[in-house]
């Protein structure tokens, strides 16, 4: 099963994609964030061009596992994304997984692919959400019982609803 995997940022919103058979994760590009509503249409064509059955957003939890205010902002945005994109006839699982460290390892892995610093900070966001994402898939196939992660219709770390004219993020 096709996934994509986000790791929603303040400015940018890395994404990766994974391959059918929901082995490898790849960076797939990023989005320099303007609103909600581009946002979101952004996200909405990626699902469909790619035809993806599923979205991992990354949750950058605190060291000893705790929600900070990002985690809590992130899981609104992810909460409002999952709507939006419902609005659009997409029906998709979505996933908050566990994202800690992963800018670091995608920064390493950059680095020892010998990429230039200019590139490495151009593709590192895309690059952390295919670490989100490689470690998600490693985590299902490590698993019988395919529901890790948390959904965002069962999460709720004081996670109200998030209004059109509230900033998110």
């Amino acid at each position: 099963m096709k996934l994509l995997a986000l790791d929603v940022g303040d400015r940018r919103v890395g994404v990766a994609v994974s391959d059918a058979s929901g082995l490898i994760a790849t960076p797939l590009t990023v989005i320099v964030r303007r609103s909600k509503v581009e946002d979101f249409a952004r996200i909405g064509r990626l699902v469909r061009e790619q035809e993806a059955k599923g979205l991992v957003v990354g949750l950058p939890l605190n060291d000893d596992g705790s929600l900070n205010p990002q985690a809590q902002r992130i899981a609104r945005y992810a909460a409002a994304l999952k709507t939006a994109l419902q609005a659009e006839g997409l029906e998709l699982p979505l996933v908050l997984w566990d994202e800690r460290m992963s800018t670091r390892r995608a920064e390493e892995a950059l680095l020892e692919g010998g990429r230039k610093a200019r590139v490495r900070r151009k593709r590192m966001d895309a690059a952390a959400a295919a670490v989100i994402l490689q470690d998600y898939l490693d985590e299902q196939r490590s698993r019988s019982d395919s529901s890790v992660g948390l959904t965002v219709d069962g999460f709720d770390p004081s996670c109200r609803k998030i209004t059109d004219s509230e900033e998110v993020l």
